[in-house]
């Protein structure tokens, strides 16, 4: 038997899956004929598919269009210092483009609660309008 040795988890989970499938099946007698078919077919394809999922090995880097070699990012090849800088690049510049539209659009309600504010305190109206409920929809509709 030329397998490979299986790690904790690994055990783990094929333990908590027998004890699992052991509940089901307990559960499973008392179940109508076509339910109980439902489940076994359910069954054997979720087998079917963890059998395929070992079997496959995970692939580490991506071989290039040309043929000409396999990119790993844990290799030094084809990854100098300026293509690692220049992959970080337009994540730096997203961050900073989304810092300045958060400025701009602080500035912009700065500004128009500045003219909200000069505009109380240059108008001639009388203390009564700051107390009536009508004078923010006022400000609104002559702004």
């Amino acid at each position: 038997m030329n397998r490979s040795p299986q790690n904790h988890t690994d055990i783990l989970q094929d333990r908590y899956g027998l004890k699992t499938a052991s509940y089901l099946s307990a559960g499973a007698a008392d179940l109508p004929y076509d339910i109980s078919e439902r489940l076994r077919a359910a069954r054997a394809q979720a087998v079917a598919a963890r059998r395929i999922a070992k079997v496959q090995p995970a692939r580490v880097g991506a071989t290039s269009s040309m043929g000409g070699g396999t990119l790993a990012w844990g290799s030094d090849e084809g990854f100098s210092l300026w293509s690692q800088i220049g992959s970080v690049l337009p994540l730096i510049a997203l961050v900073v483009g989304l810092l300045a539209i958060n400025s701009l659009q602080t500035d912009k309600l700065v500004q128009e609660l500045a003219e909200v504010d000069s505009a109380l305190l240059t108008d001639e109206l009388p203390p009564d309008a700051f107390s009536d409920p009508g004078f923010v929809q006022f400000l609104k509709t002559t702004l």
